[in-house]
């Protein structure tokens, strides 16, 4: 498996490297760093899967322009491989005109602050046979993710939700209420492309080592999972 990783602002370095640890942790699996100003013409499809970690969906953005979002949008269409983590799941959304838009998911609000720690969530039955039949809730780390719902394109199908929030931050005014239940982990298509977001951060979350590379593999399309058309779990 050959992973670009975003490297540039608006992706932390710790993030960087807690995904290039779970790529390399699956056999053959190989790591290029890409820089914002190679986004726009590098030949992306010699990659299983490219990675946006977390940090500024914001910066990432701009960093790396018009040209590099197209040719990531293309690249997925065309049938590769996306993995969004917290930042880079915000990156996917339809929902911002500053967006790459291959995931049909806008957030339930604009106040995004919703404060870091340790939540709850759940795997989903259509989820255990890409994250692992794990029973009953367990702990992931959350720094601001974001809280999707169902966006309104009607040209990218429905996400499916793979694992759901089920405790919750409100803090700085965000809204309470609204994270609960909602997606942690979901997929979607785009074109002939996967697209898989987390909104927490599995990656750097003791115990948590192998969702990650399981998303990995999911998104390269090494695994059987059916993609599912639909929002709900």
């Amino acid at each position: 498996m050959k992973v670009a990783i975003y490297d540039g602002e608006g992706s932390s370095k710790a993030g960087v490297e807690a995904v290039m640890k779970a790529v390399t942790s699956i056999p053959g699996g190989d790591v290029v760093l890409i820089p914002p100003a190679q986004m726009g013409d590098v030949d992306l499809s010699v990659f299983d899967v490219v990675v946006f970690s977390g940090g500024s969906a914001r910066v990432q953005a701009k960093n790396i322009g018009e040209l590099g979002k197209e040719n990531v949008r293309e690249y997925v269409r065309q049938g590769g491989g996306y993995v969004g983590i917290c930042a880079g799941a915000y990156l996917s959304c339809s929902g911002f005109d500053w967006s790459l838009g291959i995931l049909n998911a806008s957030t339930v609000s604009t106040r995004w602050r919703r404060g870091s720690g340790y939540l709850e969530q759940e795997v989903t039955p259509l989820g255990q046979s890409l994250l692992g039949e794990v029973k009953g809730t367990f702990k992931v780390r959350y720094n601001n993710g974001p809280v999707i719902q169902p966006g309104s394109s009607p040209h990218i199908p429905a996400y499916t939700s793979v694992a759901l929030f089920r405790t919750e931050l409100a803090e700085n005014d965000s809204p309470a209420g609204v994270m609960v239940n909602s997606p942690a982990q979901a997929v979607g298509t785009f074109g002939l492309g996967r697209v898989f977001i987390s909104s927490p951060h599995p990656e750097n979350t003791p115990g948590l080592e192998n969702l990650i590379p399981r998303a990995l593999l999911w998104a390269a399309g090494q695994d059987q999972y059916p993609a599912r058309q639909g929002n709900t779990p």
